[in-house]
């Protein structure tokens, strides 16, 4: 897989002996981060508080570092029972005004899904707990571990009297968990000034698809969440009384939730494949060359079999094409037991990943239709309404964008080499965000390996993911230097 070594520049080679150096200090730095219990999902005072705590430490560290530093005060958040919490502040640094230089915004966040340990953790999820090279607890791959290499990476140039060869900006949340409350909004705000001379954006919150082989990520899917209410009353009925007689809401719902995908995974929507991109040849090449097991893969999922055959096909109905979940049915009997009841009231709930360039508004329309026609043939007398709930559109990049051509180099350095290009099936709404508000370039720069288990039990960063994800940094720094100055950057690189 990888390529002989080849001798590093004298800078380079400085900069990734010191990181080893300290590899102990920085994974020490994160049992410290971990141990803040920054959980954003719970909508608890205690856990806010926690939040407030690691958003000042990101500060402090950052002016450590040199940063000017500004924490964004966003006010607070309105909960369904009537409490009102205290947001987090979203934090805006700045290293370097250099106008000679390039300017790379960081994002990340610092919040954390929930995690106890009777949840099935073998170990405290707050207590960084290392076995076999593996970092265990939460927030460690997602997305701790990352925000913390680019300031590693950050302070071996400073450590080493070397000045940063571009301009660094940083925008770190607290509540991406609980949706990015409040991102969106300071975004627009700081479009003309925070962002006005920002060249490119980065994250670095999602996994590899190997274990040991680097990942870009280029695109991810969409998501629009749709509920389906077939209603005959609000009173359930005893099916000894009634059955038989009615349109039950369940029967009637339980079609038009089999009427959405064949058994094939096809959707069979009308019309909700036309928009979706051709495949190009230069794309194929691409999901040819990816680093995947088919029966690793399929093993570490523990199903009986896939869909499709070959990696190519697997990796693209992930990725490039849309797919549909049905997620459940609410008002439905689900308990232990036998109960005769026929519900009155059933609530469907599914979702449709999207792809580019599908749109929004027409795959409401469709589904609306869709629906609505495979109801009225049932001749029921029960009212139905369907409601699209959430809608997030599809992010796509230009891998031929200089920060890909900087990240695809900067990998090739310190892991000898290619990337995997990928997509992630998943949606990140943060890049559509910054792609369409801010118009700058967005690259997706991973460093978990794809068991790092983010979200689940066991989260754990890789010691080598994290420090040679530092030194990665440090490597995408001067190559998106050495771009900007058209290759002509100083000798001593």
């Amino acid at each position: 897989m990888a390529s002989p070594p080849t001798p590093l520049p004298a800078l380079l080679e400085r900069l990734f002996h010191h990181i080893d150096l300290h590899q102990d200090e920085f994974v020490q730095t994160l049992a410290d981060w971990v141990a803040i219990k920054s959980d954003s999902v719970q909508p608890l005072p205690a856990f806010r508080q926690e939040i407030l705590k690691m958003m000042d430490l990101a500060a402090d560290k950052l002016r450590h570092l040199g940063a000017s530093v500004d924490l964004v005060d966003t006010g607070f958040q309105q909960m369904p029972d009537g409490q009102s919490l205290l947001l987090p502040p979203i934090v805006l640094a700045e290293l370097g005004r250099d106008p000679q230089k390039p300017t790379v915004c960081f994002y990340g966040h610092l919040d954390v899904q929930p995690a106890h340990r009777d949840d099935g953790w073998l170990t405290d999820p707050y207590t960084l707990t290392e076995v076999d090279g593996k970092l265990y607890g939460r927030g460690t791959t997602d997305n701790k571990g990352p925000v913390l290499a680019w300031l590693n990476a950050i302070s071996t140039f400073r450590a080493l009297g070397q000045d940063l060869p571009i301009n660094i900006k940083f925008i770190i949340e607290g509540m991406e968990e609980a949706g990015s409350v409040a991102l969106q909004e300071l975004v627009e705000k700081e479009k003309q000034r925070f962002f006005s001379d920002v060249d490119s954006i980065v994250i670095s919150d999602n996994l590899w698809i190997s274990k040991r082989k680097p990942a870009l990520t280029y695109g991810t899917r969409g998501n629009c969440y749709f509920t389906v209410e077939v209603k005959c009353r609000d009173q359930d009925f005893h099916s000894g009384t009634f059955g038989g007689i009615l349109n039950e809401p369940m029967a009637d719902l339980v079609a038009l939730l089999g009427s959405l995908m064949g058994p094939s995974g096809r959707i069979l929507i009308p019309g909700i494949y036309d928009d979706v991109a051709p495949l190009t040849e230069e794309e194929r090449r691409l999901y040819e060359v990816i680093d995947l097991d088919l029966e690793e893969y399929w093993n570490s999922c523990q199903v009986e079999r896939f869909l499709f055959d070959t990696k190519e096909e697997l990796l693209m109905h992930l990725w490039r094409y849309p797919s549909l979940s049905i997620h459940g049915i609410e008002g439905a009997f689900d308990e232990p037991g036998a109960k005769t009841v026929i519900p009155g009231r059933v609530v469907g709930k599914f979702s449709i990943r999207l792809v580019p360039h599908m749109d929004l508004s027409m795959v409401e329309k469709q589904v609306k239709q869709h629906l609505e026609g495979i109801f009225s043939k049932r001749n029921s007398s029960n009212q139905m309404m369907v409601s699209m709930v959430l809608g997030l559109q599809p992010w796509i990049a230009d891998i031929k964008d200089k920060q890909y051509i900087a990240a695809k180099r900067a990998i090739k350095t310190v892991f000898g080499t290619e990337p995997d290009m990928i997509r992630d099936g998943s949606t990140i709404p943060v890049a559509r965000v910054f792609q369409d508000t801010v118009q700058k370039s967005v690259l997706m720069l991973p460093l978990g390996a794809v068991d790092d288990g983010e979200h689940c039990q066991q989260e754990k960063i890789n010691r080598w993911n994290y420090i040679k994800g530092s030194k990665l940094f440090a490597a995408f720094f001067l190559e998106m230097a050495k771009l900007h100055y058209n290759n002509s950057f100083p000798d001593q690189i």
